[in-house]
C-alpha cells in the first residue's frame, strides 16, 4: 500500500518552489510573508533579465519552533524594475516584505509587486510569470524567538 506524503515529511528539507501561473504565486507569497532583508541584497541582472533577492524568511511551514532560513526569491524575464521608498544598495536598512502579488498585463505579461512595511514597494515587470523560491541555508532559530505578528511568540 502506498502512503500519501505528510506535511511533516518535508519539515527539514530545503524548499524549492516555482510559480509559472498566477494561481501558484500565493503559495510562494505566503512563505515569504514577513521575510526581512537588507537593501544591499537585491540585484537586477538587466542582461540576464533576472531580479533576485536574498531574504531571511520565517519558516511558516514548520511550526515546532520559530525558525528562519535564508532563501533566494528569483523573478525571471524581468524587463523593468522600479521601487518606491527603497534605497537600493543600502546594507544598513532592513526591509520587511509584507506581500508578493501578481498584476496581469496583456498577452501573459505583467508585474510582480513586492509590498514592504513602511510604504515601500518594488515592482518587477516581466514578459511571463516565473518566480522561484529556494532555501539556501539550514534553518536557524529566529533571533527574536517569536512568530512574526504575535508578541507572545
Amino acid at each position: 500500500m502506498v502512503k500519501d506524503a505528510r506535511f511533516e515529511d518535508g519539515g527539514e528539507k530545503a524548499l524549492r518552489l516555482k510559480a509559472l501561473e498566477a494561481e501558484e504565486l500565493p503559495v510562494i507569497a505566503s512563505l515569504v510573508q514577513d521575510a526581512v532583508f537588507p537593501g544591499s541584497e537585491m540585484t537586477w541582472d538587466r542582461r540576464g533579465r533576472r531580479f533576485a533577492l536574498l531574504l531571511n524568511r520565517f519558516r511558516w511551514e514548520d511550526r515546532r519552533a520559530p525558525e528562519r532560513v535564508q532563501s533566494v526569491l528569483t523573478i525571471e524575464d524581468a524587463t523593468k524594475v522600479a521601487s518606491q521608498g527603497v534605497e537600493r544598495g543600502d546594507g544598513d536598512t532592513v526591509l520587511s516584505l509584507l506581500t508578493l502579488a501578481w498584476e496581469p498585463g496583456e498577452d501573459g505579461t505583467g508585474a510582480c509587486v513586492l509590498t514592504l512595511a513602511g510604504d515601500g514597494a518594488i515592482r518587477v515587470e516581466v514578459e511571463a510569470l516565473e518566480v522561484t523560491l529556494t532555501d539556501v541555508t539550514r534553518p536557524y532559530l529566529a533571533p527574536s524567538g517569536k512568530v512574526p505578528g504575535h508578541p507572545e511568540g
